[in-house]
């Protein structure tokens, strides 16, 4: 996706914080970033991990700074095979205008050799939020390859699928109960971009987000299944 047209999506739909999350990656945050200068719309930097039980987990920061460390972290957990484009797909890292700069050699596709509890210690060392994603998917879920939501890693939030009513979600999947939930995205396309995610905040910064998710001082989060 382009980064202005992301930009430009989300402010017509509504959108007023986004996160870019791609997989294993961080290169285009900043061109998103700067396509939103001036624009009503926070876009949060992040990253869609893929640790070694093959879960995806959602890794957000507030700061550049922060999500540049944890880069440097993933890029050396990941195995160092270069992507073969015709077999993967390209993975191209863009300016704020969309202009290629240049292809990431490093194939991201594959899975981290991290842990999902050292996934999760290196993101709140560095004072993130670790949120695993489309937990109740079967592809890369977290219930559907390890069976359970982990006890030994305090897992306050979890994102459920697009897919997945809010008010059946912790019928179907019981061992969702008593934790905080988000509605996820995961749009890889434009028309995919939803707002499922209602946040209510005195300003809208991470920090508020952060009081929100835990519940904090008026802080809330309601999933709209209809938007």
């Amino acid at each position: 996706m382009i980064p202005p047209l992301i930009v430009e999506e989300s402010i017509a739909r509504g959108i007023g914080i986004i996160a870019i999350t791609d997989h294993n990656a961080t290169a285009n945050i900043q061109a998103v970033q700067k396509a939103a200068e001036g624009k009503p719309l926070l876009v949060l930097p992040g990253m869609e991990l893929q640790t070694s039980e093959e879960v995806h987990s959602l890794c957000i920061f507030e700061k550049l700074a922060q999500i540049e460390e944890f880069q440097k972290i993933i890029s050396h957990a990941l195995p160092h095979i270069s992507n073969q484009p015709a077999h993967f797909g390209e993975q191209f890292v863009v300016d704020e205008t969309g202009e290629f700069i240049r292809r990431e050699e490093q194939l991201l596709i594959v899975s981290a050799d991290l842990t999902l509890s050292q996934a999760w210690k290196y993101v709140i060392e560095l004072g993130g939020l670790f949120i695993p994603a489309h937990v109740n998917r079967k592809a890369f879920g977290l219930l559907e390859n390890l069976g359970f939501v982990p006890q030994d890693i305090p897992l306050h939030t979890l994102e459920i699928s697009r897919h997945l009513p809010a008010n059946e979600a912790t019928i179907k999947f019981p061992q969702l109960s008593g934790h905080t939930l988000i509605k996820g995205g995961d749009a890889h396309r434009l028309e995919e971009l939803g707002g499922f995610n209602e946040f209510w905040l005195a300003s809208p910064s991470f920090n508020e987000i952060k009081a929100a998710l835990k519940g904090l001082d008026g802080r809330k989060v309601i999933i709209r299944d209809s938007i």
